[in-house]
């Protein structure tokens, strides 16, 4: 508990060192674009290392080694084609069943996305890299690996998203799904968040979520379908997340808030004042900036009202939890968003504070809770020191 405490509070006090909104200067590195390269890498490298260096570290860890072993021996596993060729590529390379080096890959290219992502879509990236250790999403790499390889893709895409860049959205989405196949849900769910939403259309999906309540069978159809390793199983059983709701809740809460108020102010599309603050701003730049900021309001928000009514209406579905979190790893952007678009200073670090506080509070708890059964980052191993555990088959 205290490695990843320290690394936490290393790597946070490091990314509080960036600015990605640096100004720059025509062929010239300035200082702060030197600085951001340096502490950038020596995030990568903290959070690549701890995560490549593990073993037998994570709810799954043995389970994916056991998966990896029957690839190599072209047995039927459940698995998506991408992991299978990783696996087959990697194995071959290394001339043994090396799945050391299948989970460094992944950890490479998850922390790799995921910093990408908060470097170039944070309006703060310091605040955001802090909820994305905070609330744990980094850790709960270290499970899963398929999945949140797929999330960090689709915290990503967001940006073309943003840029109605669809080709792009779509042809990275379907690459990603060769890896977990759950991240083509995202597909319709992004497209619907980044609608301009009338109020007629709200009440007809309103009616739409209603379906939820009476046609469970169907959908469980569905579930079973897109994932037949789960019927007759216990992860059939559902159930939902009381931490996630009031985390949506919260959070839609507070961006109503800030709409309102940032609104009342007339304020421009960063949260500043432009008539006192930038009188030389001309009326059309002013403009560019508020559609902007609405566009990513509406989409943020969209995303996190999606998740709410996701859990609230659809906790028998097994998946709902998956789904909810495609939707939900917006708050890192969103929050951060939301902060600095508070007109008044005072309440802008009034609720920064209390933001910082929420975090601290739910990493500890997620802390607390890292010895048990499913999620298992405790305690911290490493090949170094230990051996791998006899997985299924060589028990058998």
């Amino acid at each position: 508990m205290i490695l990843y405490i320290t690394v936490a509070a290393v790597t946070v006090l490091l990314a509080r060192q960036i600015d990605n909104h640096p100004k720059r200067e025509f062929y010239m590195l300035t200082r702060q674009q030197l600085c951001n390269r340096i502490c950038m890498t020596a995030i990568f490298v903290i959070l690549f290392l701890l995560s490549a260096c593990r073993l037998n570290v994570g709810n799954d860890y043995a389970k994916y080694v056991e998966f990896m072993h029957l690839v190599n021996c072209d047995a039927y596993v459940p698995t998506e084609i991408g992991f299978n060729l990783l696996v087959k590529f990697l194995y071959g390379l290394s001339g043994y069943e090396n799945f050391l080096l299948v989970f460094a890959f992944y950890s490479f290219v998850t922390v790799f996305f995921f910093l990408l992502a908060m470097y170039e879509q944070s309006d703060e990236f310091g605040f955001t890299f802090f909820l994305f250790m905070a609330l744990g999403y980094y850790f709960q790499t270290f499970s899963t690996v398929r999945y949140y390889l797929a999330l960090a893709i689709a915290l990503y895409s967001m940006k073309f998203v943003l840029r109605r860049q669809w080709g792009r959205f779509v042809a990275l989405i379907l690459l990603g799904s060769t890896f977990h196949k759950s991240l083509l849900v995202v597909i319709p769910l992004y497209f619907l968040a980044s609608l301009a939403w009338k109020k007629w259309q709200l009440a007809i999906a309103a009616l739409f979520c209603t379906t939820f309540l009476f046609m469970q069978e169907y959908y469980l159809q569905l579930v079973v379908f897109l994932y037949p390793t789960y019927e007759d199983t216990e992860y059939l059983e559902g159930g939902t997340s009381y931490i996630s709701i009031l985390r949506c809740a919260a959070v839609l809460c507070f961006a109503g808030v800030v709409s309102w108020w940032r609104k009342k102010a007339g304020c421009a599309g960063d949260g500043s004042r432009a008539e006192a603050e930038w009188p030389a701003r001309t009326a059309e730049y002013e403009r560019a900036q508020a559609a902007l900021w609405d566009c990513r309001f509406w989409f943020y928000f969209y995303l996190n009202l999606g998740a709410l009514i996701l859990y609230v209406f659809c906790s028998f579905l097994p998946i709902i939890s998956r789904i909810g979190y495609y939707l939900m790893v917006s708050q890192i952007l969103f929050l951060p968003m939301l902060v600095k678009a508070v007109p008044d200073k005072k309440w802008s670090r009034f609720f920064r504070l209390g933001i910082v506080l929420a975090a601290a509070l739910y990493f500890a708890m997620y802390l607390i809770k890292g010895a048990n059964d499913g999620v298992l980052i405790l305690p911290y191993r490493t090949f170094f020191f230990h051996d791998m555990v006899n997985i299924l088959s060589e028990v058998n």
